[in-house]
């Protein structure tokens, strides 16, 4: 860049952008302004403050976008009369930071005015037309907000309605043991009444406290264990026979209770033998009598714990999906966001639901720097709207996690739903911009996850779509955004 020098009204007049100005007009921007030479090279980067509004007199510009971490062109252009640089500055929402880069190609000249005097010439000189303009951006700028707002505040309402059902069913399976147990303790004080009338001797008692223990371990242990219905089936019917065999009344009704307690008949023989070591003072039916209360109350204190482990997990699915008590930038696995915003849905996802969920996790990715509530809620977003997609119908939603390169994570979010039209895909990220019926979509979600993504993370966020077949793509820096790139209010 060369010395600034002092621009001519007659110059400027040749220019597209100022030929209608008037004489005074003209003094007026050349007073203020001036102009500069450029050697090939950056004159103004996206994300940087908007300090210079720029005019082209001669040569060529190239005009780029960030992009998936890269800087795509978008237009090159030797037009005299083009401008670029905080040509914003003047409207309601004040231009804060370039929003796009500009470098010049060959040797170039330009008009150079300071933001804020370009500003002050706008409203000085065209005060019906800037506030006409000011009106369009801080209407649209509050517009945005409030939809904006009500759109998170209905994602979190359904999000919100799908949590309650899912802590309602361990709830509600807590009360339900809760109460079953107290009629098992019942049944259990009721039998210690044997010792007041000694009909159980000490050491049968100790004998029996002992195989209580081992039968209640058993129990817990086989918590763990995962039999088919055949495997169940089979084991119901070798204990009710045993049981029948060694006439306890009852025996096909305690048969499914032995069974899901891990009690088969190598337990029965061995609860037998200790039986008949105890002499005519404890009878088997007493035995499996008292150890059928030990195995429903473990099962039943099984079912509050898992239960209560259930909800825990919910709770703090809910808190990870919604960042309470973290720092609002932060390092974090990509994982664990993808998977709470999941549980999120579970009342609309999974084995009882006609949406079905298959996840190809690449584990060996870092963790990265990002804003985990922001992106917890582009994945709600682009989710909701594959789930919609398929509708009742019902279908695949894929969630899948690779490398892109060197220094991208990429992420794709597919459905198997009817696919995005063309001439949709072309409008699918523009502000209000919906294919919903009236009423029933604002056309913000998949703009403030571009907004998310592109602005405040420096990524992309791209469509595919055929039938059959529809992925949308984030792609996130394994490097942490600028500073400047946190805020996302509308220019």
């Amino acid at each position: 860049m060369t010395a600034k020098t002092p621009c001519q009204p007659d110059e400027l007049r040749s220019l597209f952008l100022f030929e209608a100005l008037t004489d005074e007009q003209l003094a007026v921007l050349c007073a203020n302004g001036h102009i500069e030479n450029y050697e090939p090279g950056p004159i103004c980067v996206e994300g940087e403050p908007a300090t210079c509004f720029y005019v082209l007199i001669d040569g060529e510009l190239m005009m780029s976008k960030l992009s998936g971490g890269q800087d795509i062109e978008t237009n090159r252009t030797s037009q005299r009369g083009v401008y670029c640089g905080a040509w914003r500055a003047f409207t309601g929402g004040k231009q804060k930071s370039y929003d796009a880069s500009v470098h010049v190609t060959k040797p170039s000249r330009f008009f150079v005015m300071d933001a804020p005097v370009f500003a002050q010439f706008m409203r000085d000189q065209f005060p019906m037309a800037v506030h006409l303009l000011d009106g369009i951006a801080v209407g649209t700028d509050r517009t945005r907000r409030i939809i904006d707002n009500r759109e998170k505040l209905l994602a979190l309402g359904r999000l919100s309605a799908g949590l309650t059902h899912q802590l309602n069913n361990p709830a509600a399976a807590t009360v339900r043991a809760a109460s079953e147990l107290r009629q098992r303790v019942a049944g259990m004080r009721q039998k210690l009444a044997m010792l007041a009338d000694g009909t159980v001797s000490p050491e049968a008692l100790r004998a029996l406290v002992r195989l209580q223990e081992e039968v209640a371990a058993q129990v817990a242990k086989s918590a763990s264990t995962n039999l088919t219905a055949i495997e169940t089936a089979d084991l119901e019917d070798a204990v009710g026979e045993w049981l029948e065999d060694h006439d306890i009344e009852g025996g096909w009704d305690i048969a499914p209770t032995f069974v899901e307690g891990g009690i088969d008949t190598d337990w029965l023989e061995r609860i037998a033998a200790a039986t008949e070591e105890l002499g005519a003072s404890t009878s088997l039916e007493k035995a499996i009598r008292w150890l059928t209360y030990t195995v429903e109350g473990e099962l039943l204190l099984n079912q509050i714990l898992e239960a209560s482990k259930r909800i825990s997990a919910l709770v703090a699915d809910a808190k990870q999906y919604s960042q309470m008590d973290r720092a609002p930038f932060q390092v974090a696995d990509i994982h664990d966001l993808l998977r709470s915003t999941l549980v999120m849905f579970a009342d609309r996802l999974g084995r009882d639901a006609a949406v079905q969920v298959a996840k190809d996790f690449d584990k060996s990715i870092p963790e990265i720097p990002c804003y985990p509530g922001d992106l917890n809620q582009v994945w709600t977003n682009i989710i909701d709207n594959a789930i919609a997609a398929m509708g009742d119908a019902g279908g695949t939603l894929t969630i899948r996690t690779c490398r892109e390169g060197e220094s991208m994570v990429r992420v794709e979010i597919c459905d198997t739903g009817p696919g995005v039209p063309e001439d949709v895909r072309e409008h699918i990220f523009e502000p209000f911009f919906t294919t919903k019926p009236f009423g029933q979509g604002t056309g913000l979600g998949l703009d403030l996850a571009f907004n998310i993504v592109v602005k405040k993370h420096r990524g992309d966020l791209r469509v595919e779509s055929v039938p059959g077949d529809t992925r949308f793509i984030v792609l996130l820096p394994l490097e942490p955004p600028p500073p400047d790139a946190s805020s996302l209010d509308p220019e």
